[in-house]
């Protein structure tokens, strides 16, 4: 008898299921734009949200999101394949813990940033991202012929819409896990820089019922900050909106300055940021710098994807913990303790001198 080809075959310990041979695996990763493409469509045809608790046959779910029955079997089979839905011995699908994140419903709802990140222009710029890596540069500008947050706002309005959802989901699942890490006890006022519409400061003001908070961003974003923070709601007496951009100045003296997902891109305005926060807390002040890694994170293919996504739109990069510390010393920081906020944000907790 011919031995089996080790091309073909691999050694497999019993009860063990057998990883897929290399072979394969490229094969799968090549074929990575079919997995998002199949998410994406999922979630634009509001699959998740038509399934109920109990698994349907596909002739049902068809009605429900007006799609002919048999493409629509073709994409559940290949979302089942990476365990989006479950395909049942009697034909019929049924949710899975990651199908009904993609529900609108879900307190933990992923939608919004799985289309943000399989958006129209994705498929335009992650085929030069060789470009990328050659240049160093973004390539969104040779592409539209503008920085990529002007080509959003201007000629691209649905997918800013989308960004903002994103955003906004992103901000208010994180808020709470920076709210429950942080230890403010003591700490009379908290600054929010570039904090979107306020999920963290409105956190933290219900964490700490003495602290005043302030929400810092630019004029377009703030005008949009959380009714709770704004005249009549229930923080507008312990809240300030302050209008503005960050790098260019930091217009507040607060005890604790957070900084969230926003020193990633380029150096010289991360800088400046820092300088910026340094100069208005003065000694002593305590900053708080939250951001995703591209090491020692348990989230790596999560954020070494977002780092390249950030070097093909905007330039930017994804900080290891080495270069988010340089960063921070560089500008003057005393860098303490650095900790997980969750599987996919880690938090340096650092002091001006003095």
């Amino acid at each position: 008898m011919t031995a089996p080809s080790p091309a073909l075959s691999a050694p497999v310990e019993p009860g063990v299921s057998p990883s897929p041979l290399p072979s394969m695996r490229l094969r799968e990763l090549v074929f990575g734009a079919a997995c998002a493409a199949a998410v994406r469509a999922a979630a634009r045809l509001g699959v998740a949200d038509a399934l109920g608790d109990a698994p349907m046959t596909v002739e049902s779910l068809a009605t429900a999101v007006r799609t002919e029955p048999k493409p629509l079997r073709r994409l559940l089979r290949a979302l089942s394949c990476y365990g989006v839905l479950a395909e049942r011995p009697d034909g019929t699908f049924a949710h899975t813990e990651m199908s009904r994140l993609l529900r609108v419903d879900d307190p933990n709802s992923l939608r919004d940033i799985s289309l943000w990140c399989t958006e129209p222009w994705t498929w335009d710029a992650w085929p030069k991202l060789d470009q990328a890596v050659r240049t160093g540069r973004n390539v969104v500008e040779d592409l539209y012929g503008k920085e990529f947050f002007g080509y959003l706002n201007e000629d691209a309005p649905e997918s800013a819409d989308v960004f903002n959802r994103a955003m906004t989901t992103s901000s208010e699942q994180s808020a709470r896990d920076v709210a429950a890490l942080l230890d403010l006890s003591g700490s009379r006022s908290v600054a929010d820089l570039g904090g979107g519409q306020g999920h963290v400061v409105a956190c933290l003001l219900d964490k700490y019922p003495e602290m005043r908070g302030y929400l810092l961003d630019l004029p377009r974003v703030v005008g949009n900050a959380l009714p709770r923070l704004r005249e009549g709601g229930d923080l507008a007496d312990r809240a300030h909106i302050v209008p503005g951009d960050i790098r260019e100045a930091v217009p507040v003296e607060a005890d604790v300055y957070v900084i969230k997902n926003i020193l990633e891109w380029d150096d010289e305005s991360t800088a400046r940021l820092l300088r910026n926060v340094v100069e208005a807390g003065g000694p002593g002040a305590r900053v708080v710098v939250i951001e995703n890694l591209v090491d020692d994170t348990p989230s790596m293919r999560f954020s070494t994807a977002m780092d390249l996504l950030l070097l093909l739109n905007v330039g930017g990069a994804k900080h290891t913990t080495d270069s988010m510390t340089g960063r921070l010393r560089a500008a003057g920081l005393e860098v303490g303790e650095v900790q997980p906020v969750n599987p996919y944000l880690h938090a340096f907790d650092c002091r001006v001198p003095g």
